[in-house]
């Protein structure tokens, strides 16, 4: 049986899944054909309430956007980033600095030096899965 990887701790999805109510979606615009749209769609049916975090701050499933988190002028729970590998530490020490209790890196985006400094500052983080997946392991 293989070890489960750090960025995978069970306490952490259950944290940010149930407990986390405002998702910061890095990477989300208006395409519907992204999965960063299919994605934050399935967290507003789950009750959260997204913030779109794009360069050109597009209003997406009715909910304003900003072009960086620390425009966000009030609190965020988890910073859910879709971008490259080598693009997405980035977000985790802006997730940092803004106070976000979470961050959550999507399937197949995973930058270990960003866990290790996300994580040291005490802030619970994920990689390389996605909310519907987790959802979905629960049924």
């Amino acid at each position: 049986m293989t070890k489960t990887p750090p960025w995978l701790d069970p306490a952490n999805i259950d944290f940010m899944l149930d407990e986390c109510e405002t998702w910061a979606v890095v990477g989300l615009s208006g395409d519907r054909s992204r999965t960063a749209y299919s994605i934050a769609s399935l967290l507003v049916e789950r009750g959260k309430r997204i913030v779109p975090i794009h360069p050109d701050a597009p209003t997406v499933l009715g909910q304003q956007g900003y072009a960086s988190l620390s425009e966000v002028p009030f609190d965020i729970d988890v910073v859910d980033v879709f971008r490259r590998s080598e693009a997405a530490g980035q977000f985790a020490d802006e997730a940092v600095a803004v106070g976000a209790r979470a961050v959550w890196f999507q399937l197949g985006v995973i930058d270990q030096a960003a866990f290790e400094r996300t994580t040291a500052a005490g802030v619970p983080m994920v990689m390389d899965t996605c909310p519907a997946i987790e959802w979905r392991r629960r049924h």
